[in-house]
């Protein structure tokens, strides 16, 4: 097939990867523009121009999609198909009617649940223990199109969001070659989503990564899994910001005296919290605003802490 890819962070790399493998045609590779990263702020391309790049493809890299420039490239080409992979932008209409086999959508959630931006890290987030990838043919709305294959997969018990999204963009770009071949054999019939089934997988905040230690010590844990690698499951200790990396939820503590938040032990490689419904978080990496991430072990070896002290007051 001739096709356009749109993509833009690591996940969608798999999938160009595959394509190039099974002898599709890529005649032009659309992505976000470069933007600036990390402290230095050094203007930096997202990962599929650079993989695009390694194979000589044409890249287009609009600050906005819905231009007379991007529709006349589109127009021109006429592509089969056009495939996307966390591209990042919502489409024009006009665009979805372009390619002679529509627009085909690699999404890493069983659709109609975890619609959205961030379907990986809030399936963890809320405890799920399967997930999948839904290949769509796009329509107008927000993950609303229909289906055309879906593949399911656990979710490991430590796992966090990184490991899984790795796993989900390999499985994705497998779907999306046999999504292709079947669909062109027109062995496909796309399938309507259930509405009612549907669920919402928002942007990530900065606010949705502070930890409410009212929650069980287990909805906490989820959380530290699934926000990673930003906006990171933080509180606060003694004003500053503290993020947590990885902890493990223990059975509910006798004594329920404590209010949630208090570090009730300190260990010699944790530190253990109390959480909503008496419930434990044995917290084991960590990493203070402006520090390094560190093992429990290395961070309580260099900080001054007490049982008693109450983590996130003042929390902004």
């Amino acid at each position: 097939m001739r096709i356009i890819f749109m993509g833009t962070p690591e996940t969608a790399v798999p999938t160009l990867e595959r394509l190039l493998q099974a002898d599709h045609r890529i005649e032009a590779v659309i992505t976000q523009p470069d933007r600036p990263v990390g402290r230095g702020r050094k203007w930096t391309p997202p990962p599929v121009k650079r993989a695009a790049a390694q194979h000589g493809l044409r890249v287009i890299q609009p600050e906005k999609i819905n231009t007379d420039e991007v529709r006349a490239l589109f127009e021109t080409v006429a592509p089969d198909t056009v495939v996307v992979v966390a591209y990042g932008k919502i489409l024009p209409p006009w665009l979805l009617r372009i390619p002679r086999r529509g627009c085909i959508n690699v999404h890493f959630s069983l659709l109609p649940k975890y619609r959205g931006a961030a379907p990986v890290n809030w399936a963890i987030a809320r405890g799920e223990t399967e997930t999948g990838v839904t290949t769509m043919l796009m329509d107008e709305g927000l993950d609303t199109g229909p289906i055309l294959l879906q593949r399911r997969c656990w979710i490991g018990a430590e796992e966090t969001a990184p490991e899984l999204a790795e796993r989900l963009a390999r499985l994705g770009a497998e779907l999306l070659i046999e999504t292709l071949e079947r669909w062109e054999r027109g062995e496909l019939t796309p399938q309507p989503q259930d509405e009612t089934q549907a669920s919402y997988a928002p942007r990530l905040t900065r606010e949705d990564g502070c930890i409410d230690w009212s929650l069980r010590a287990v909805e906490i844990s989820n959380r530290i899994r699934g926000f990673q690698p930003w906006p990171g499951a933080w509180t606060t200790l003694q004003g500053a910001r503290l993020i947590l990396w990885r902890a493990h939820p223990l059975p509910p503590h006798a004594d329920g005296a404590a209010l949630p938040g208090t570090i009730s032990e300190l260990a010699k490689d944790a530190l253990v919290v109390t959480c909503g419904e008496r419930t434990r978080l044995r917290v084991e990496e960590l990493q203070l605003e402006g520090k390094r991430r560190l093992s429990a072990r290395d961070f309580l070896n260099g900080t001054r802490l007490e049982v008693g002290l109450r983590l996130g007051d003042g929390e902004s």
